[in-house]
């Protein structure tokens, strides 16, 4: 926030059965931006939400959605920081990424 002064908020997402549509319904309504982060290969967790806001948002505006998580790749052994560095999803990458779907917005 105070690097990108880009206002965020993070849903908690801890279960995908049952999920709290409401909450991302919500959010998508508010912010016209999604950004998943998931700790697997790319497509689970943010194709599931994707499909939440297609079927349920009814859209003023454009909505922008972006996934981050491990890019078809084998997993590794390591600690969980150095696999976060490896993999890309360390808060630093978050935000970047954040930061150039929230640029596209403008």
């Amino acid at each position: 926030k105070e690097e990108y002064h880009i206002e965020s908020r993070i849903l908690n997402i801890h279960t995908l059965k049952p999920i709290d549509k409401k909450a991302i319904i919500k959010a998508a309504g508010e912010t016209n931006i999604i950004l998943t982060v998931e700790e697997h290969q790319v497509g689970g967790f943010g194709n599931i939400i994707a499909g939440v806001i297609a079927r349920n948002k009814k859209y003023s505006t454009p909505l922008l959605l972006d996934m981050i998580g491990v890019e078809d790749r084998f997993g590794e052994s390591g600690a969980p920081w150095e696999l976060t560095k490896i993999f890309g999803l360390t808060g630093e990458h978050i935000a970047q990424r954040a930061k150039k779907l929230y640029d596209r917005e403008k």
